[in-house]
């Protein structure tokens, strides 16, 4: 958050100098200095962090249905009979947890609900015998799965590129990218993700010892899901589903899901009044959660604002270096996919608003940008990166070494990379992604 605050300072001090210095800037809108210098304050610090209303609302119920799916118990009780099914078998029990936490992320997402699910995952992987660093890696990289299907995720990156000032050469409404063009890709990424995951970590396990480290126990979220009726687990598909099916609203989607999983699990008995005040205490809980998120949320459009007034500098500078060919591009976001990593030069959440500002600016269109630059942002940095804030919970939640998560984390995410690069071409070319 204050890196972002940061870089949006400096990034409006200095192309607003350079437009003021070489008079480039537009004198017969702004008839004086001051007044286009107020405007470009305007632009960048006033309307860039109203302009993510629609992102944050939808971020805050989601936050909401997250703490309803913990506290009603629902979350446990997908993970408790999951691990019953596996058995005493650690690596059938890992592909169990990693398809239960991928669905459970697909309408989830913060760090509070990652923390809660880890807490109850991890302790059990470890007591499997399954070494600290694989336990780490597969949960982390579950998780990311389901954030490529994940509705919060997708409006919070489609407000980055529905803004016709990083897309100068389209016209109208083409810079808009929409949830239809996006859906291929996404539920694509997802199996890749978790499939590979999976392989990955089943490779490692084989190449490990088993260590029991830990022993299991029973947390007071698991202990009362035991009474969580069959149906309520249909809970976390429920948003993603009619969002999916039918263009339902997102936050309706997660109102209707939330209060399915009140009624079903009984916790809305106890009349009005309570039941009021307990909604209200899962709503302060999810915004609390959300809080350092909300803090980014509000500077990062900001710095997307600086971006776009400094990505006419940027092309001037690296715009002859960036290859114009579909295909070439893929390739390169292939290969250089640890631009992902500490919140590098090709992830959404860092300073890749910089390097879509000077695409845009070449003409390149959201429908080969969007699944591009979702791919190093979700499987190199909320899947792989320790400046992950729910990655840095777990390296200290579990005592695991920064570099040791990274030896698996980072060629798995190189794989994913790899292939979901060469999927986006093949997409983009055949026109599944229109």
């Amino acid at each position: 958050m204050i890196g972002f605050l940061v870089m949006a300072i400096l990034w409006t001090i200095l192309p607003v100098a350079g437009n003021v210095l070489s008079g480039s800037y537009d004198t017969a809108k702004f008839t004086t200095v001051g007044a286009y210098i107020i405007n470009v304050m305007q632009s960048v610090f006033q309307k860039g962090p109203e302009g993510w209303g629609q992102t944050l609302v939808n971020v805050l119920w989601g936050a909401w249905f997250g703490r309803v799916m913990l506290e009603t118990g629902i979350a446990a009780t997908l993970i408790r009979k999951t691990v019953e099914l596996g058995g005493d078998r650690p690596l059938i029990t890992i592909v169990l947890l990693d398809i239960v936490t991928t669905v459970i992320f697909t309408s989830m997402t913060g760090a509070g609900p990652v923390i809660a699910i880890g807490v109850i995952i991890l302790p059990i992987l470890f007591s499997l015998g399954v070494p600290k660093p694989i336990a780490m890696f597969t949960f982390m990289g579950s998780v990311a799965a389901g954030i490529f299907l994940n509705p919060v995720n997708f409006v919070q990156y489609q407000t980055m590129f529905d803004t016709s000032n990083l897309f100068p050469k389209l016209a109208g409404s083409d810079h808009v990218y929409e949830w239809s063009s996006y859906l291929p890709f996404a539920i694509t990424a997802l199996l890749v993700m978790l499939v590979v995951t999976i392989v990955s970590t089943a490779m490692a396990m084989n190449k490990s010892k088993t260590v029991h480290a830990w022993a299991a126990q029973t947390s007071p979220a698991q202990k009362k899901s035991q009474n969580v009726p069959g149906y309520s687990l249909l809970t976390p598909i429920i948003p993603v589903v009619l969002y999916i099916g039918f263009n339902f609203p997102v936050i309706g989607g997660f109102i209707i899901a939330g209060f399915f999983a009140l009624f079903a699990t009984g916790r809305m008995s106890n009349g009005f009044k309570a039941n009021s005040q307990l909604i209200n205490k899962m709503y302060y809980d999810g915004v609390v959660d959300t809080a350092p998120l909300i803090g980014f949320l509000l500077t990062l459009p900001m710095f997307n604002a600086a971006a776009g007034y400094a990505a006419p500098y940027f092309k001037a500078i690296i715009g002859g270096l960036i290859p114009k060919n579909v295909l070439v591009v893929c390739i390169l976001f292939a290969v250089l996919a640890i631009g992902g990593l500490f919140r590098g030069p090709l992830t959404l959440v860092g300073c890749g608003a910089a390097t879509l500002g000077v695409m845009g600016a070449l003409g390149f269109s959201p429908l080969i940008l969007y699944p591009l630059f979702a791919i190093p942002t979700i499987t190199m940095n909320i899947g792989s990166c320790i400046t992950q804030s729910w990655v840095a919970w777990g390296l200290a939640y579990s005592k695991v070494e920064g570099k040791d998560f990274l030896k698996l984390s980072i060629p798995n995410g190189y794989v994913i990379s790899g292939v979901l690069s060469l999927v986006v071409y093949f997409f983009f070319q055949s026109g599944i992604i229109r």
